[in-house]
């Protein structure tokens, strides 16, 4: 197995997960890069940390009413999933289709939400569309339960069109009305539901109530509408079709995924990629799974020039370096903490800041947040108590049981933290630093020695590097 291929599948490994382990690397090459696309692509059991441990650690993860412990339980499923892409893909969707808990108070509803995205987010984008419709969280969000016949309400129409399908000038402002006609009707309840729709019974009888999609016909407006140059008697089902057909919405759809997975920046060159996956798109049947193949497995994608072209955001950053850390991995008290400290980010979970949802790319870097950053990664990876890190330091000295030198010392941590590469910059300046104590000597390894330290403390350098930010 070459270092080309490690680096390629830890790429891969970073873009459409959240990382891997320098044993994990060794797994995933035995087999094959287009074999481990198709095991990403094809999500079985996630094996995550499960719901009845957590919550009897957590109590406030049982109902959680509270966004933080709602976020927290997000980040375990982050941390433990065996399913990467599965939640790569519900972190897309939710900043893209953004839906936030300072309007809805209702955590439970948004975690819900993201369920919706776990199980459709990688079938056909006209199924998500229909779902997210009938979302009551969106429902909510966008007011589409004040949307009625002979009153719309055009907050859900307008961003349908706007963010979460289409995009600006693809559309009239006719368009939007008869997108929110269509729309009439869709509305929800609680879930508890009687018949004579006069009493509806909460899971408490008090706080926050469980929601559901309600469609009621006598409040649907069943007119005739024109919507993109169609006219009928369009439902909601109607519309979504309409726009999952047009060649503007596999555009937008394309470019954000390859924004998400590849490259921050769009040049000719990614630009023809995005053909082939607009392609793809239609030919499949809007199919998600297969757009992703396509770009998973395009020339661009594994060249090295995409491998630095894309800051993470927040949390796939910090989940990154816990899943790497080893920490988290039982129920662990103060879990919620991860879910503030990607909001001090800039990234709150089921917190976007408007249904905008995040900007992102160099804006995730302010100086602010880069200080975070920095301070976080280089806590965790320094951190001994840590299994992985525990792991790495272990993996180098048994394998180098003699005086390493700075250079080597600094490749071979490169390679530990899963084969991550550096430019050679990053790589003199590194090196200069580990330098100024000599070489390590590996020999007679005491546990918290001096050079167990020193180990933990270049690991902390090179995660704190631009490169780590960018990979």
């Amino acid at each position: 197995m070459s270092k080309q291929q490690f680096e390629l599948m830890a790429h891969l490994l970073r873009r459409a997960g959240f990382g891997a382990t320098r044993d994990e690397l060794c797994s995933y090459v035995e087999k094959g890069y287009e074999s481990v696309v198709e095991e990403l692509l094809f999500p079985v059991h996630p094996d995550n940390l499960p719901d009845d441990l957590i919550r009897r650690y957590h109590v406030d993860q049982s109902e959680m009413r509270n966004v933080n412990s709602a976020g927290g339980y997000w980040m375990y499923r982050m941390i433990t999933t065996k399913t990467p892409l599965q939640e790569k893909m519900a972190l897309f969707w939710h900043g893209l289709f953004a839906t936030g808990y300072t309007k809805l108070n209702q955590a439970t509803a948004l975690l819900n939400q993201i369920q919706m995205f776990r199980d459709y987010g990688l079938g056909g984008f006209n199924s998500l569309l229909l779902e997210l419709s009938k979302d009551p969280s969106m429902l909510m969000w966008l007011d589409n339960n004040d949307n009625h016949r002979g009153a719309i309400n055009e907050n859900f129409g307008r961003e349908l069109l706007e963010l979460f399908s289409m995009g600006i000038g693809n559309y009239s402002e006719e368009d939007i009305k008869e997108c929110s006609r269509a729309f009439t009707g869709w509305t929800l309840s609680n879930v508890e539901y009687m018949a004579a729709r006069a009493m509806k019974d909460s899971i408490w009888p008090y706080s926050r109530i469980g929601w559901k999609f309600d469609y009621r016909a006598e409040d649907h407006d069943d007119g005739e509408k024109t919507f993109l140059g169609e006219t009928g008697f369009f439902n909601g089902e109607d519309i979504i079709a309409i726009i999952s057909k047009n060649p503007a919405t596999a555009k937008f759809i394309c470019r954000r995924l390859f924004q998400f997975f590849a490259s921050d920046d769009i040049d000719s060159a990614a630009e023809a990629v995005i053909e082939e996956m607009c392609v793809e798109y239609f030919n499949s049947n809007y199919e998600i799974r297969s757009v992703l193949r396509t770009l998973f497995n395009s020339e661009y994608f594994k060249s090295e020039s995409a491998r630095f072209s894309r800051v993470k955001g927040p949390v796939e950053f910090v989940v990154g370096i816990i899943r790497l850390a080893g920490s988290y991995r039982l129920p662990t008290l103060g879990v919620e903490e991860l879910s503030k400290q990607v909001l001090y980010m800039g990234q709150g979970l089921l917190q976007p800041p408007t249904v905008e949802g995040w900007h992102e790319g160099q804006e995730w870097i302010d100086s602010g947040a880069l200080v975070e950053r920095v301070n976080f990664v280089a806590n965790e990876i320094s951190d001994l108590d840590n299994p992985g890190v525990r792991s790495i330091i272990n993996g180098i000295i048994s394998n180098h049981p003699y005086v390493i030198s700075p250079a080597d010392l600094v490749k071979t941590c490169l390679e530990y933290l899963g084969q991550f590469t550096v430019s050679q910059d990053t790589l003199a300046v590194l090196t200069k630093h580990v330098s100024m104590r000599g070489g390590l000597d590996l020999r007679e390894h005491k546990s918290g020695n001096e050079s167990e330290h020193r180990l933990s403390e270049t690991l902390g350098l090179i995660v704190s590097s631009s490169e780590f930010q960018l990979s």
